[in-house]
């Protein structure tokens, strides 16, 4: 069981976890609710996330890009902890368990989100699978923001709604640059064996110090646009809720700015992934104090 968690990489599972809340609160807020939506694209995003790990887990071991003296925590198929058959059919299941959870919100919401789900398991099978993998040539990042932002907000609030309002749109796009920090503190603690396994990530193509100004301009910016729907007229000033984070925010990008040893860029993924879940959770609470200034 402890080898499967390795696997799962839990420390990532807040990036599935915070849209689904950002994108139900503002459904709520509009007064639309349905409890069994939100439990079904809450649990559907989570085992994408995990099919995805597995699936990375499983690809890059093949192709040889996670060697022996990586900084991060050991991964099940490079490290032979578990047969490469057994990732690769627990990989079909996670996902399958993913497909139920579509049927259950296209049944509800409609046939749209078939194309959305497809996408969204194409997506976490093409980062590090398939022919011309995208994570390898540097779209990591845009991905991450367009799948665990725009789709993942977006979709939470149309299984509730059956519409998509522009706030959803303006919210996700905080919820999307955290979601993207998390893979960019990833891939500055991976430059050097990612470099020497062809692996050219955006931190291997951009360099390590470049790279580390991207993430602290990506934190700022989920700061500056979390109350950006307030400014343009919906919602409230309790959108500012989310800058009580901001503290935590400030000491990772010091952590990442200075250090480049595995151990404390491995604590910075973790806790970049509970700002990310923290600042979500604040920013729904927002939502839902604004009340009946929602969409």
């Amino acid at each position: 069981m402890r080898i499967w968690i390795v696997a799962a990489r839990v420390r990532t599972l807040p990036a599935a976890v915070a849209p689904v809340l950002v994108g139900t609160a503002l459904a709520i807020a509009g007064h639309s609710f349905r409890p069994l939506a939100f439990v079904a694209a809450l649990l559907g995003a989570v085992f994408i996330q995990v099919g995805t790990n597995l699936s990375n887990d499983y690809s890059d071991a093949r192709r040889g890009a996670d060697t022996e003296d990586r900084l991060g925590p050991v991964r099940v198929t490079a490290g032979g902890l578990l047969p490469p058959r057994r990732v690769l059919l627990a990989t079909y299941l996670t996902f399958g368990l993913a497909v139920l959870c579509g049927i259950y919100l296209v049944a509800v919401a409609g046939p749209e989100l078939l194309a959305v789900g497809a996408a969204s398991i194409l997506a976490g099978v093409l980062y590090t699978g398939g022919p011309r993998p995208y994570g390898y040539e540097g779209l990591g990042e845009v991905f991450v923001f367009l799948f665990f932002g725009v789709v993942a907000v977006a979709g939470s609030y149309f299984v509730q709604v059956k519409e998509l309002p522009w706030q959803a749109f303006v919210l996700a796009v905080p919820v999307g640059l955290l979601a993207a920090a998390i893979l960019v503190v990833n891939n500055v603690r991976d430059i050097y064996t990612d470099r020497r396994a062809g692996k050219r990530t955006l931190a291997v193509r951009l360099g390590r110090e470049r790279t580390r100004g991207l993430y602290a301009g990506m934190l700022a910016g989920a700061y500056l646009t979390a109350p950006l729907v307030w400014v343009l007229g919906s919602l409230s000033a309790w959108l500012l809720l989310p800058w009580l984070t901001a503290p935590l925010a400030a000491e990772l990008v010091r952590t990442v700015a200075r250090r480049s040893d595995g151990p404390s860029l491995n604590a910075a993924l973790a806790r970049t992934g509970l700002l990310q879940l923290a600042f979500c959770v604040l920013l729904a609470a927002a939502i839902l104090a604004s009340g009946n200034s929602g969409p």
